[in-house]
């Protein structure tokens, strides 16, 4: 990788105003990637806060009900605040206080890097604002309360689709105007460059630990890992360690909403092309003439135009498969596991489960099969009622 590019994928594409704090940020991210008193720092807000290292779980009960081969889960849901999202906020937080800011901003779609970032935030002192499509904030109602509970002031975007894209938007405005005091607490694996590099390296402690635990229960590595992707910040910390290993099959899973309209679905590899979208150059959901088209997901966390820009490398070189399942199938994956399991799963960790089940037949009965269990479906159990989905 050339330093910004995986591949032809990635950059910096930013207005001269931002040239200055995104300096400043390389040049800081290159000092602490080889900084061992600031990981070792990590490391122990990780465990002794957060409760790392989390538990590779086998679910017999649901991999039998799918006709599956041995199958286990990486449980980020029972990571503090329910999903893998405060590994970066925690990294990214220390980040700031290195380079003396004050407040941090943070964009969110499901809530939980929001949740995350509030957390970190309420941990080391920080002023936090975070940005919210107001669509979300209805549909994630309990993880709004939980921010404000926490001291996060919560921004409700009403413009453009009113998702994700408009919260980073609105984000990367405030930042424009606040640098001097505020860091930009991006949530996942997109952006210019070096933001995709730092979410995947504090993400990587996902597939680090997964390889060690697999190792010790099973005596090999997985033969097939499968995460979903929305911005791709799970499912990059888990292939991390896998990527070079050749045996590994790595799959990705987005979100095939209810069709393969554009409007329907935030599918980005089957239905996108190449382009530029917040900073960065990668696959994303547009017209013939480039501009952004709208997206759907039943989960928030997935409903996304764009896509982080190691993915779309992976994708290119075809050293990860990308597929996509529908919201209907993520929902019953969803119940399945709850009722075989005794474990909820967020929409977002849903698909991926969703894409298991579609295939376990198929697959040979020697495998080793893991998916990151990426957070808790507590946040999803409001919208999943008021639907009629779960009574």
């Amino acid at each position: 990788m050339s330093e910004g590019r995986f591949g032809k994928f990635g950059g910096q594409y930013v207005a001269e105003l931002f040239v200055e704090p995104f300096r400043e940020l390389q040049d800081l991210w290159k000092e602490l990637s080889q900084d061992a008193t600031f990981k070792s720092e990590l490391h122990d807000q990780l465990t002794k806060y957060g409760g790392r290292p989390t538990p590779l779980t086998e679910v017999e009960r649901f991999a039998e009900a799918i006709k599956a081969p041995r199958t286990f889960l990486k449980r980020e849901d029972l990571l503090h605040t329910g999903a893998h999202k405060l590994n970066n906020a925690i990294g990214q937080c220390l980040l700031a206080k290195r380079l003396g800011k004050t407040r941090i901003i943070a964009e969110t779609g499901a809530g939980q890097h929001g949740v995350a970032t509030a957390t970190a935030c309420a941990r080391f002192g920080l002023d936090c604002v975070v940005y919210m499509g107001a669509v979300d904030t209805e549909r994630q109602e309990p993880n709004v309360k939980r921010m404000k509970l926490l001291g996060a002031e919560v921004v409700a975007v009403e413009k453009g689709s009113r998702t994700l894209k408009d919260a980073v938007n609105e984000a990367l405005r405030d930042w424009a105007g606040s640098f001097d005091t505020t860091h930009y607490c991006l949530g996942s694996a997109v952006g210019p460059h070096p933001f995709p590099e730092i979410v995947r390296e504090f993400q990587s402690v996902i597939g680090i630990e997964t390889q060690k635990q697999i190792l010790e229960y099973c005596g090999k590595d997985p033969d097939l890992v499968i995460a979903c992707v929305g911005g791709g910040s799970n499912a990059i910390g888990m292939f991390a360690p896998f990527i070079s290993k050749e045996h590994v099959k790595l799959v990705g899973v987005e979100a095939g909403g209810l069709g393969v309209k554009p409007g329907q679905h935030a599918a980005r590899f089957s239905g996108g092309k190449p382009g530029v979208l917040h900073g960065a150059f990668t696959y994303l959901i547009q017209d013939e003439d480039g501009q952004v088209l709208p997206t759907h997901s039943i989960s928030a966390g997935l409903d996304y135009p764009a896509v982080g820009p190691q993915h779309a490398a992976l994708h290119e070189s075809q050293r990860a498969q990308y597929v996509s399942v529908s919201d209907d199938e993520a929902i019953q994956a969803l119940k399945l596991l709850s009722k075989t399991e005794g474990i909820i799963p967020a929409l977002e960790s849903s698909h991926a489960l969703a894409y298991l089940i579609k295939i376990a037949p198929s697959l040979p009965k020697d495998y080793l099969v893991v998916i990151n269990l990426s957070g808790r479906g507590d946040k999803d159990l409001p919208q999943l009622f008021e639907m009629g989905i779960v009574v």
